[in-house]
Formats: structure tokens, C-alpha cells, sequence
């Protein structure tokens, strides 16, 4: 496959980005219940139709992947369970690296192949919290990959 193209997104990119969320979580977060998931779209459908992401499409030009950042930190990287594997997370955190030298991002504890992804990009633990973000029981490692 040759590099994915990256592209900004916008406003009507939102429907697709929850699209992609929803097949990525059921693919990679087992421990979430479906009453976690109808919890969580909600507020993901508001936070992909306000913030800003990078976009990753494959050689068709469909949306495959997005990546939302704060500062260095990288908020959310989700790839469409169908394009797992094609390069499209790696270059998305290219993308960012190449703007940030020094990259963190936290991950699900209970998701191995979320930890084994940023491992094989560098990414080394430096913390663990017991809950997430929003005091949930799902604990967090804390990552971070210096360039």
C-alpha cells in the first residue's frame, strides 16, 4: 500500500469519524459493555463534531482513521478495524511526531493491542492511573515517546 493521505478535517467528516470510533472500540475494547458504549457515543458524536483531527485515507480516498491531539498529547487515534494493520495509526502518529518531538498519549490498560501498537513505535510507560478520564474503573497507562 503506498502512504495514506492525511488531510485536515471538517465539519461533514463527523458522521464517518463516529462511524469509525463505534467499529474500532467493538474491535479493540472488550471490556466495555454495550451500556459503556450507548454511555459513551453521545459524547463522542459532540467531541468528533467539534474538534479538530487529522484524517488518514486509504487509496480509495475513504476515511479511514483520525487522530485528535492537544498540544503533544494525543487525545484519540482510531483506525477502522478493516484497514488494521495498513499502516494508516502509524502514519498518523508520524504525522504528529513530525510537529512534536516528544508525544504522549494514554491508552487503556485492558486493551493489548492499543499497548503493543505504541510499544512497537517507542513509546515506553511512564505512569499508570486506576480509573479513566472520567473516574470510570478502566485503568490508564500512561505513555510517552521522546524523537
Amino acid at each position: 500500500m503506498t502512504s495514506p493521505t492525511i488531510r485536515p478535517s471538517t465539519p461533514v467528516d463527523a458522521p464517518r469519524l463516529l462511524e469509525i470510533w463505534e467499529a474500532a472500540v467493538r474491535a479493540t475494547h472488550h471490556f466495555l459493555t454495550e451500556a459503556d458504549i450507548d454511555t459513551l457515543r453521545p459524547q463522542v458524536r459532540a467531541y468528533v463534531s467539534t474538534a479538530s483531527f487529522e484524517l488518514a485515507m486509504d487509496e480509495r480516498g475513504t476515511v479511514c482513521g483520525f487522530l485528535g491531539m492537544t498540544g503533544s498529547k494525543i487525545d484519540s487515534l482510531f483506525v477502522h478495524p478493516e484497514a488494521h494493520g495498513h499502516g494508516l495509526g502509524r502514519a498518523l502518529v508520524d504525522h504528529a511526531a513530525a510537529l512534536h518531538p516528544e508525544l504522549t498519549v494514554d491508552v487503556n490498560e485492558q486493551n493489548p493491542g492499543a499497548r503493543a501498537f505504541y510499544a512497537r513505535l517507542g513509546f515506553e510507560v511512564v505512569g499508570r492511573s486506576e480509573t479513566d478520564d472520567a473516574g470510570r474503573p478502566f485503568p490508564l497507562l500512561h505513555l510517552r515517546r521522546v524523537v
